[in-house]
């Protein structure tokens, strides 16, 4: 049964700093790319960071400098690193595993709210 858990979220002021983690179970996690999305309210879910199988990530242009993502194989997690948070950051975030070689292989937690306010 494959099984992603986030966790981390909370309630931040802006400039504040959080970190989330997802744990996987139930897959081969190190043939997996893994990702966080995230979805504010009334718009569409949207890629935020991406750690591949191979270990390359990349992120979406307004998280670039500020949010770190990464990956251990040896205990099956994915973890966001966000500094410097704003308020356009608030939203749910969502742990995604998709296989490298087969992306219809594709599963999501159920999501962590962040709220960025003051």
């Amino acid at each position: 049964q494959v099984q992603l858990v986030e966790s981390g979220g909370g309630l931040v002021q802006p400039g504040g700093s959080l970190r989330l983690s997802c744990a996987a179970s139930g897959f081969t996690f190190s043939v997996y790319d893994m990702g966080w999305y995230r979805q504010a309210p009334g718009k569409e879910r949207e890629l935020v960071a991406r750690v591949f199988s191979g270990g390359k990530p990349n992120y979406a242009d307004s998280v670039k400098g500020r949010f770190a993502i990464s990956r251990d194989n040896a205990k099956n997690t994915v973890s966001l690193q966000m500094i410097a948070l704003k308020p356009e950051d608030t939203a749910v975030y969502y742990c995604n595993a998709q296989h490298a070689l087969r992306p219809n292989r594709d599963y999501w937690g159920q999501g962590t709210q962040v709220t960025v306010s003051s």
